[in-house]
């Protein structure tokens, strides 16, 4: 996507088919006016804005792409869904999902400042708003401040009247409900106001709004979205359509500040966080400005007066300078911490102060409700003021400094280490850095590679591919292999998705959140780091990968290895159709009367299948009972599985076991909780079915239920991250586990590495020296067995469908469900 500057504004970027990239040395940064990029940047503000028109975009997988050529404002209808007396904004006085859109149009017909567009659809189906507030635009003014757009990411200066880009989040987490009311709040005022400041104001920024980030859980007074994931933790997955939404915001308004409103902490919390701080960001912009930015909130939201005595709340938080740890900007999952990476130089999470969800809401008299969330309204409508009116008077430095963010990373400079008291109390504990490499490079074939290419370009990062063999790092490469050259203004995006990370145990006592991601070493694609600055590639830019399915040629059956969560698609699509499949030694096979259907999944998919043997086991499609957190059974639905969720309640009610052939167990349910009837019921199935366990309740359920003979080991609950296992391969464990004394005929599928499993994350050993990663060396992660009543069983310690995240994990868990249903009942083999 917005290729159109590639080839001519720096030589540091991806190459057209006539360039080759080189990287000795370094080039020096010129200011426009100083060399000859001066007469390409004249050609390029001068042309036509029509030609620009011409330019195509990208949806980025099915999120709508914001359009430059229609000017503001544009006065769109939007649809109005039917009225739904429970919602449950309701309850507390806010503004219902349903009177949204007709609030929406009413406000585009007041003037010319109000702009509402549908940018996707939730999980559930609703409509998705964003609202864009500015003073009037022609179709040329939108196509001036897209060119300064482009300039800016290319680390240029914009040409003169470019509007700063805000952007606005509302309520991603479904029941922190007055992020949608603030803003509401502050368009309605922003669309008449005679102001001079708001004149002023609308004239030099652009405003957009996510109006409700999270319908169905706002509706439904869930955190989550009706696919059960927590969206403020997929930014560096994107399984959601509403995060898909989101991040193409990010993309295409490029804004200089970006404030995610939630609840709820007292104080109100105010960004920036406690280390530790994000290792690829350009640290020093965005700590100065997002430090200004949170005192200037911090002022406003205490001067509207509010106290604990008369109101119940307390002074402004800002973590960076009241906590020690436990509110960071690690991980790249949350709004505020992937924005930088698009350019924002401001990013903050606001938390109101005043609880309105979860017990409360249900215990609280409706009129104590009423009157928090109206304070919470009124912090949210003022942290939103406060931000545009520093915007607007520190725009020019704001662009300035996402502009140098973005020219570091195309000139290619070694990452920077911030000054200590670049703001008051930046000490050693605060400074994180990182290393970039030259490029990176991703071989290929196959679908693995090629999801993951796919997965840079949808974030705007920048991929080549070669298009003449060529030696990097060493190693030689093919024609076709993938680079991501990291002279480009997005190094710090591509490099915090392919890095392996970093294991920050020793500095932190504590993390918000999750501590490694890397899907270099978790997508199941082979990614290779260059650290050669003599990297010459003659490349061509990556608008998606090349398809990777095929067939061989010729008769015979035909095998799939599954080694990606791809090739599960596929072999459940085969079984759909009704292909005779066979399981055999982990692989599936296809006997050749069936070409033609493997023909359509390798196209479809992008797998690969080799010449097989008849033989094998045969495979029916796999029926699979699952109590299972969201990820668990998004997951296995993702991969063509049949999955029907149950709770105890169902279990205990009479449950039809003959429908099931494995039992997936990894949240939600204890053998305890079964009543006889149930676990008579049970021990039944356990005769002719098996079993799939994950985690703490996956392990419980194994030894509660007498299944494999195995003692589990809970390491430290706190622990997190990418780990190496004994194999060679890597897996992901939050609350990491593992086995010891396993029984007679229990065997261990996967072992953590003898030589300190933990790559990236955080995991320390309890405070009595138990449960850490040295603890774990060796140890068995993933066991399985034939339980005692014939049901083949896999226990997982580990987190192979983590927040749908380590992909590259997903066919493990699939080999497992395979080798349960067509082994129970039979004698012991093993997946």
């Amino acid at each position: 996507m917005r290729r159109i500057f590639t080839t001519l504004l720096s030589a540091a970027l991806l190459l057209t088919p006539a360039t080759a990239a080189s990287a000795d040395p370094a080039p020096k940064h010129r200011e426009p006016g100083n060399g000859p990029e001066r007469n390409e940047i004249a050609a390029l503000i001068e042309e036509p804005l029509s030609a620009l028109a011409a330019t195509e975009r990208s949806a980025s997988q099915g999120a709508v792409t914001l359009r430059h050529d229609r000017g503001y404002p544009r006065r769109t209808t939007l649809p109005i869904p039917p009225e739904n007396p429970g919602d449950a904004a309701i309850k507390l006085g806010l503004t219902p999902y349903h009177a949204i859109a007709g609030r929406l149009n009413a406000l585009q017909a007041l003037g010319d400042r109000v702009s509402a567009e549908v940018i996707g659809r939730s999980a559930g189906g609703r409509d998705l708003y964003l609202v864009t507030v500015t003073a009037p635009e022609s179709a040329a003014d939108d196509w001036k401040q897209e060119l300064g757009r482009r300039l800016i990411e290319e680390g240029h200066r914009p040409p003169r009247g470019y509007k700063a880009p805000v952007f606005y989040n509302s309520s991603i987490h479904g029941n922190e409900f007055e992020g949608v009311d603030g803003a509401l709040r502050v368009i309605e005022e922003l669309a008449t106001s005679t102001d001079p400041a708001v004149v002023k104001l609308l004239k030099s920024a652009r405003l957009y709004f996510n109006v409700v980030a999270n319908p169905d859980g706002r509706i439904a007074n869930t955190r989550a979205n009706a696919n059960g994931f927590d969206m403020n933790r997929d930014f560096v997955t994107v399984s959601q359509p509403e995060v898909r939404a989101m991040r193409q915001i990010m993309i295409d308004v490029q804004p200089v500040a970006v404030l995610d409103l939630h609840g709820y902490v007292n104080g109100t919390l105010v960004e920036p966080t406690t280390p530790p701080h994000g290792a690829n960001y350009e640290y020093d912009l965005f700590i100065t400005n997002t430090w200004a930015n949170g005192l200037n909130l911090e002022s406003a939201i205490n001067g509207l007066g509010y106290t604990p005595a008369a109101d119940g709340v307390n002074p402004v938080e800002i973590p960076f300078r009241d906590y020690v740890d436990g509110w960071d900007d690690w991980p790249p999952i949350f709004t505020p911490q992937y924005a930088p990476f698009h350019g924002a130089v401001i990013a903050q999470t606001i938390e109101v102060p005043l609880q309105v969800n979860n017990n409360a809401y249900n215990t609280l008299p409706v009129a104590e409700l009423q009157r928090r969330s109206r304070i919470n309204t009124d912090i949210h409508a003022t942290a939103i003021r406060g931000t545009n009116r520093h915007v607007a008077a520190n725009a020019d430095k704001l662009i300035k400094d996402q502009a140098e963010w973005f020219r570091r990373g195309a000139a290619g400079e070694p990452h920077r280490t911030v000054p200590l008291d670049i703001v008051p109390g930046f000490g050693p504990e605060d400074v994180y850095s990182t290393t970039f490499p030259r490029a990176y490079i991703i071989p290929g074939p196959g679908p693995a590679a090629a999801r993951l290419v796919d997965f840079l370009v949808a974030n705007d990062v920048r991929v080549g591919r070669a298009l003449l063999p060529f030696r990097a790092g060493g190693a030689n490469y093919p024609a076709g292999t993938y680079v991501v050259d990291m002279r480009q203004p997005k190094r710090g995006l591509a490099n915090v998705i392919l890095e392996a990370g970093q294991d920050i145990s020793p500095r932190v006592g504590a993390m918000y959140d999750i501590s490694g991601w890397s899907h270099g070493l978790l997508w199941g694609a082979t990614v290779q780091p260059v650290t050669d600055n003599r990297l010459r590639v003659v490349s061509a830019p990556v608008a998606a990968a090349s398809p990777t399915g095929s067939v061989p040629p010729g008769g015979g059956p035909l095998a799939l290895e599954l080694a990606d969560g791809k090739d599960v698609q596929a072999l459940n699509d085969l079984l759909r159709q009704g292909v005779a499949v066979a399981w055999k030694d982990g692989s599936a096979v296809v006997p050749s009367s069936a070409r033609a259907a493997a023909r359509t999944v390798a196209d479809r998919y992008g797998v690969r299948f080799t010449r097989g043997t008849a033989g094998g086991t045969a495979l029916a499609p796999v029926r699979i009972t699952a109590a299972g957190s969201a990820d668990d059974l998004f997951t296995l639905r993702e991969m063509g599985f049949q999955v029907t969720p149950v709770n105890a309640a169902l279990l205990n009610a009479g449950y039809d076991w003959s429908t099931t052939d494995v039992f997936y167990v990894g949240s939600g349910l204890t053998y305890a909780q079964l009543n006889p009837a149930a676990r008579t019921a049970l021990d039944a199935y356990l005769a002719t079915g098996g079993v799939v366990t994950r985690g703490s309740t996956g392990t419980r359920f194994n030894t509660d239920a007498g299944l494999l003979q195995a003692t589990p080991v809970t390491g430290n609950t706190d622990g997190n991250g990418v780990v190496r296992m004994a194999d060679g391969s890597f897996s992901f464990v939050y609350a990491p586990r593992w086995f010891t004394g396993l029984g007679a005929g229990v065997k261990a599928e996967q072992s953590y590495s003898t030589e300190g499993p933990l790559v990236s994350g955080h995991w320390r050993a309890n405070e009595d020296g138990s449960g850490g990663p040295e603890a774990a060396r060796g140890q068995a992660a993933v066991i399985s067995g034939l339980d005692e009543r014939g049901a083949a069983v896999v226990a997982f310690g580990t987190e192979p469908m983590f927040r749908n995240h380590p992909k590259g994990l997903f066919a493990q868990v699939a080999g497992a469900l395979y080798w349960s249903a067509v082994t129970s009942g039979q004698p012991a083999t093993t997946p």
